[in-house]
C-alpha cells in the first residue's frame, strides 16, 4: 500500500505542481505567440509517438500475412470512415482474428 501511494504521488504530483505554479501567470502565457503555437507542436509530437507505438510493438507482431493486413484495413475503415463506435470495431477485430486463426 505505501508503494502504491508513492507511485500515485510520483505520477500525478508533478503535473499538479506545474498547474499550481503556472496558474498565476496563465493570462500572460495565453497572450504569448510562442505559447499559442505550442499545442500544434505538442499535437504533432503525440501523433508521432502514437504512430511509433502502433508500428513497433503492434504492427511487427500482429501483421504477419496479407489477410492480417486486410483485416486491419477493414477495421480502420469501419472506425475512421464509417464512424462505428470503437467497441464495435474491437469486437469485429476479435471475431475476425478468431476466424483467421481457424483458417
Amino acid at each position: 500500500m505505501p508503494g502504491a501511494i508513492i507511485a500515485t504521488l510520483a505520477i500525478f504530483l508533478p503535473a499538479f505542481l506545474l498547474i499550481v505554479g503556472a496558474l498565476p501567470f496563465w493570462n500572460s502565457f495565453r497572450k504569448s505567440a510562442h505559447v499559442q503555437g505550442a499545442p500544434i507542436g505538442i499535437n504533432s509530437a503525440v501523433v508521432g509517438i502514437l504512430l511509433a507505438a502502433l508500428y513497433d510493438p503492434l504492427w511487427t507482431t500482429a501483421i504477419m500475412e496479407p489477410t492480417d493486413f486486410v483485416l486491419a484495413s477493414i477495421l480502420f475503415i469501419l472506425l475512421v470512415f464509417w464512424k462505428l463506435p470503437p467497441w464495435i470495431v474491437v469486437v469485429c477485430g476479435a471475431t475476425g482474428g478468431y476466424f483467421l486463426g481457424m483458417v
